[in-house]
């Protein structure tokens, strides 16, 4: 007897400790498995509290329900405070729905930290660069995500009452979870005049019927109910104000752009986060992460907006090196995509002067269920892929992505059968293949880092020309493949210019070199100890100035969004 009830002791304290454990984060975060808000924020002040020499943890401002927008700068304070550096800034989940978004960021967060000082390549970058990270920024979107009932691609918008259907009531008729199984799922009832037939190899797939053949099934949509009486089903749910229709930078109203809202960062999130990224103009390049596609895309949104190609060039550094560490991702204009007015990356690039991608996500191809997967389906026969979708979700997800049609009776239609891809679907990675998709992304991230300008100066020629006259030559050089400032950004005076700086004696003439080997200079005419600059990729940039006088001579070069370097020669 006492055996066992020592046994039964030790099956209790090893149940409780389980217990205590489960859902406990920390460090390194794990990445085969999904966080929903409250465990997005524990994870960051976990990584804040593991690494509080190289991280700060701010508040950015509350959302339209009051939860709480958390921002994470990673910085090593011993090599310089992060204003004096390149500023690298990274978000995710804008629509709430988009959840593996964060999960990148959070990624990124955890292999900087995880790996600094034991990764040379990953210390360098967190000594070179402060690092910005939102993982979350539509945080009512998330939490209603995981907490409500939803399809693949609901709960992504702000939660802004809207009148969707213009009856003077806002928000009145949403999905309904008829079945209580935390999803919402597709309802469709046994119809013989109906448009679709079930695919006789999977009778779960809904085909559309040939002219003249007999249909079986009508698909009503969506779980739903008649909320409202006006005949219709979930044509007002939350929402609607698309967070990433809101910014400020070539903003359309509604009726031009859905999702627009009432005026640009009408968000009250999304006001704080610009206030947020304002306060830091050091940020020279920034990642907003999406979940679908699989796909890099850049500015301009709309096909009229002008980039000046050496602004294109110093994005293909990144994106078409991304394509590489991203197998099977394009990497093109937004507007290739689709036209939009008001989003956040062409908001990043044209009012805060930062090189801007926006990283879609997962590649629903990639959930393959055959012998070659490197060769594609087979065209022409549309039932194809939901097959191999299907036998994906049998075989490798072990049936967690799809719900089998079951009948429920429903208070309009009576009889219905409700069933199809659950809300972690579609859209969304199975956990098992996360680790890979979050790796790769956040690696872009990483190589833009990398890429963040690198300027050294040097003085390179001093001739004595007259009694106390010296021509004195300093060439500026970038090593890297971002310029110290984009074309755009110098072509509207978006901010000051990078600046060169001469002191300890007078500067008769200074200018900058065209062609060293003939003497060509193009002289400042006025205040010629200081000159205005930008560096471009992987570029060099040479002044020459006429100085009068002894002693050393210091130069001086300052920078927005690259670290100041400094040189100097005794006369």
């Amino acid at each position: 007897m006492r055996r066992y009830i020592l046994l039964f002791q030790l099956i209790l304290i090893f149940t409780t400790v389980f217990s205590a454990d489960k859902g406990k984060i920390e460090v390194p975060l794990r990445f085969d498995r999904y966080y929903n808000y409250e465990e997005v924020v524990e994870a960051l002040k976990v990584l804040n509290k593991a690494f509080p020499e190289l991280t700060k943890l701010d508040v950015v401002g509350k959302s339209e329900e009051g939860r709480e927008i958390y921002a994470l700068t990673i910085n090593n304070p011993k090599t310089g405070e992060p204003l004096s550096k390149p500023g690298v800034y990274v978000d995710g989940n804008i629509h709430g729905n988009e959840i593996q978004a964060g999960e990148v960021c959070l990624y990124y967060a955890n292999m900087l930290l995880t790996k600094y000082g034991e990764n040379d390549k990953i210390t360098k970058v967190v000594d070179k660069n402060a690092h910005y990270i939102i993982p979350v920024v539509n945080v009512d979107g998330r939490y209603h995500f995981f907490t409500d009932a939803n399809t693949p691609s609901s709960n992504r918008s702000i939660r802004v009452p809207r009148d969707d259907d213009g009856d003077g009531l806002v928000d009145e008729d949403g999905y309904d979870d008829l079945d209580g199984d935390g999803n919402i799922c597709q309802m469709r009832i046994k119809d013989p005049f109906g448009a679709y037939k079930v695919d006789p190899e999977d009778k779960r797939i809904m085909v559309r019927i040939k002219p003249g053949e007999q249909g079986e099934y009508t698909l009503l949509g969506f779980e739903g109910i008649d909320n409202d009486g006006d005949g219709k089903l979930n044509e007002d749910g939350e929402g609607y104000l698309d967070a990433n229709r809101n910014w400020g930078y070539n903003w359309m109203p509604s009726y031009v752009q859905s999702g627009a809202g009432n005026f640009p960062l009408s968000g009250i999130g999304l006001k704080a986060i610009n206030d947020y990224i304002t306060a830091r103009p050091n940020i020279i390049i920034g990642f907003a992460f999406h979940n679908n596609g699989g796909m890099w895309l850049r500015v301009p949104s709309e096909k009229s907006i002008y980039v000046d190609p050496s602004d294109i060039a110093a994005y293909d550094v990144i994106g078409k090196e991304a394509l590489k560490i991203t197998p099977g991702y394009v990497y093109q204009a937004s507007y290739d995509l689709y036209v939009t007015y008001g989003d956040f990356d062409s908001h990043l690039f044209y009012i805060n002067g930062a090189f801007s991608f926006t990283g879609e996500l997962f590649q629903r191809e990639s959930e393959t269920y055959r012998e070659d997967v490197k060769k594609s389906q087979q065209p022409g026969n549309e039932a194809d892929l939901p097959r191999e979708l299907l036998k994906f979700n049998d075989k490798v997800a072990q049936g967690e992505l799809y719900k089998e049609w079951k009948k429920f009776i429903h208070p309009t239609y009576g009889e219905i059968e409700i069933g199809g891809w659950v809300k972690m679907s579609s859209r969304l990675p199975h956990p098992f293949m996360l680790p890979e998709l979050v790796h790769r992304n956040a690696s872009v991230v990483l190589l833009a880092a990398d890429n963040t300008p690198e300027i050294t100066m040097e003085v390179f020629d001093v001739k004595k020309i007259g009694k106390e006259l010296h021509q004195v030559r300093v060439r500026l050089q970038n090593k890297k493949g971002l310029p110290t400032m984009s074309a755009n950004s110098v072509k509207t005076k978006l901010y000051p210019q990078d600046m060169l700086k001469v002191s300890g004696g007078k500067v008769v003439a200074g200018g900058k070199i065209n062609d060293a080997r003939i003497n060509k200079v193009t002289y400042k005419e006025k205040k010629p100890e200081i000159q205005f600059l930008a560096i471009p990729s992987y570029g060099v940039a040479e002044y020459q100035f006429l100085i009068e006088g002894k002693g050393e001579i210091i130069f001086n070069y300052s920078s927005l969004k690259a670290k100041c370097a400094t040189a100097s020669v005794k006369l």
